[in-house]
């Protein structure tokens, strides 16, 4: 597995705090730090940046003819299902094996972090951060898969990875999960209204339903579209709204 991360400039007696960034559909750790725009916010607020890659990589790893499911389409779960489920667990791997090693890279790590993503990455941070709500302070997310049991990406990758029983699914979509908690970190969502993949695979209205009065701030922005131009003109503001909560 290969990684990026982010580490600002900082003193020695500074407290760094780590947010954790989740790319989406045939991305690798390189499209968030190399389009992203993050490090100007990353470096005035002093927050560490950690960018996993999206599937477990090589030449003997199970792959797919098709782009949304196989390397660079892990939708950051645990699979169960052959022939995926020898490498494909990247939900452990994330919370656990990268989560150690992040911590001991991070200089003077304050013990804080929050998590983000965009689309199916967007799916990974919710599911992650509301699976694991004591560890996060906060959870964001671009054009995020919501919903992931009842549209196409979704469907597709869970029988593949989980197997053809539904049941199984709950545990990894965000909508069924918030439906079930009292208490959540705060949550910050950005969808471009001109995002083609909207309509079909990042409907809000059932998570919505599911997050009523809890602290969802979900916000359409007119003409922005999927693309990475989108991420760049909001992961200001996606920043400032987690270390609001890191330094509570």
């Amino acid at each position: 597995m290969i990684f990026s991360l982010y580490l600002p400039p900082a003193e020695i007696e500074d407290a760094i705090p780590l947010i954790w960034w989740l790319s989406g559909l045939t991305c690798t750790d390189d499209n968030f730090s190399q389009k992203g725009g993050f490090q100007e916010y990353a470096a005035k607020h002093k927050v560490a940046i950690a960018i996993p890659d999206t599937s477990p990589r090589g030449d003997n790893i199970p792959d797919s003819n098709d782009w949304d499911l196989g390397q660079g389409a892990s939708f950051y779960v645990d699979a169960t299902q052959e022939p995926w489920a020898e490498n494909y667990h990247m939900y452990t791997y994330i919370t656990q094996e990268l989560t150690q090693i992040m911590h001991d890279l991070v200089p003077g790590y304050s013990g804080k972090e929050s998590i983000i993503g965009h689309s199916m990455g967007g799916h990974g941070a919710l599911m992650i951060g509301l699976k694991n709500s004591n560890r996060f302070s906060s959870i964001s997310a671009f054009a995020p898969i919501l919903n992931p049991i009842q549209v196409p990406w979704g469907i597709k990758a869970f029988n593949a990875y989980l197997g053809s029983e539904e049941s199984t699914w709950h545990e990894w979509d965000a909508t069924s999960l918030i439906k079930q908690m009292d208490q959540i970190p705060p949550i910050l969502i950005t969808q471009g209204t001109a995002d083609t993949f909207y309509d079909v695979q990042l409907q809000e209205d059932a998570f919505m339903k599911a997050a009523q009065n809890k602290p969802v701030q979900y916000d359409k922005k007119d003409g922005y579209d999927h693309s990475y131009f989108t991420i760049s003109t909001f992961i200001g503001q996606h920043i400032a709204f987690h270390v609001e909560q890191l330094n509570k």
